[in-house]
């Protein structure tokens, strides 16, 4: 599987400026804050999310990366503080094959990093000059990630669900993250609100494909692959497509209820939980849900993108539909 920066290697050089302005934005005076901030820097990440930002921005006439750039830095702040204070409501103890920050300082600590990176975010794109539009997109965009949180969070160790629910609740925590991502660039990039409905749109089907594909890979990927447990999910309470579709058709479903319904799952009943989705076509039936979304992304990519920006934007939607990391 090619790396993101092979996939989005036309805004290469924006993304490696992005590198530079996160270790910028995320120096302290305060020995830890910089420590930490150095730690989630340096662990890594697809930087997914100012990919796509910086791909909608630059793909638009108005593209202007001084202009740009903040925001990208911001867009990826906002990611990584989410990530933390997940790390801590999970008991998470790795991500992406390093220590998690509450692992390696503790919760408070932990969580009170987060609400500085966050805060961090928004200074970097105040006095910017960004439009009324950017900051009303931007704290929506906190809002849903946390109403998604509590969405799951609500429904945990629960056997309940279908797939319309599970869509509303990948829809909240991942891709209307990455729709107004798209947005955002469009807006920034000078883009009419025709073109800038399209991203946003695109921005959305790549977002569900991206979660559904992820759901997957906690259940077919492995630990070293995919830089946390597999069984991931529904150790922590999380049901996910692949069960759901179990919960509705397999021989077994009875007995995969009484695990995703139990608290204190052990080892060895996550691993029979994946071994009866495995059983079923809880898995295919996932991968056909989002191979269906990628196939929406590049219908609703707006005409007026056109040339390396449209084959980079195509490149970005195979690579989420097929990713095994």
């Amino acid at each position: 599987m090619r790396e993101t920066k092979d996939i989005f290697y036309w805004i290469a050089p924006e993304l490696a400026v992005l590198e530079k302005t996160l270790c910028e934005a995320l120096a302290s005076p305060v020995p830890l804050i910089a420590e930490m901030g150095m730690h989630l820097v340096r662990s890594g990440g697809k930087r997914l999310r100012p990919a796509l930002y910086l791909l909608a921005a630059k793909s638009c006439e108005g593209f202007d990366e001084k202009k740009a750039l903040p925001l990208a830095a911001a867009i990826e702040l906002i990611h990584m503080a989410s990530l933390v204070h997940d790390d801590v409501i999970d008991h998470a103890s790795t991500r992406r094959g390093a220590a998690t920050a509450n692992a390696k300082w503790g919760n408070q600590i932990a969580v009170l990093a987060g609400d500085h990176i966050f805060a961090q975010a928004f200074l970097l794109v105040s006095g910017k000059g960004y439009t009324e539009a950017v900051g009303d997109r931007m704290a929506s965009l906190v809002q849903g990630l946390c109403a998604g949180e509590i969405l799951q969070d609500s429904s945990l160790y629960t056997a309940e669900h279908d797939l319309e629910e599970y869509e509303r609740r990948i829809a909240m925590k991942t891709a209307d993250f990455l729709a107004t991502c798209c947005e955002l660039g469009g807006i920034v990039g000078g883009a009419s609100p025709e073109v800038c409905e399209g991203l946003k749109a695109y921005g959305k089907a790549v977002g569900m494909a991206f979660q559904i594909t992820d759901d997957l890979l906690d259940v077919t990927g492995d630990e070293e692959r995919i830089g946390k447990p597999a069984g991931n999910d529904i150790r922590q309470g999380v049901v996910t497509l692949p069960f759901i579709r179990a919960l509705e058709t397999s021989p077994d479903r009875e007995e995969l209820c009484r695990i995703v319904t139990n608290q204190d799952m052990s080892d060895e009943m996550v691993a029979r939980a994946i071994e009866i989705v495995r059983a079923s076509d809880g898995i295919d039936v996932a991968r056909a849900r989002a191979e269906a979304y990628i196939a929406e992304a590049g219908r609703v990519l707006p005409e007026a993108v056109g040339g390396e920006a449209r084959e980079a934007f195509l490149r970005a939607a195979a690579y989420i539909g097929k990713r095994d990391f």
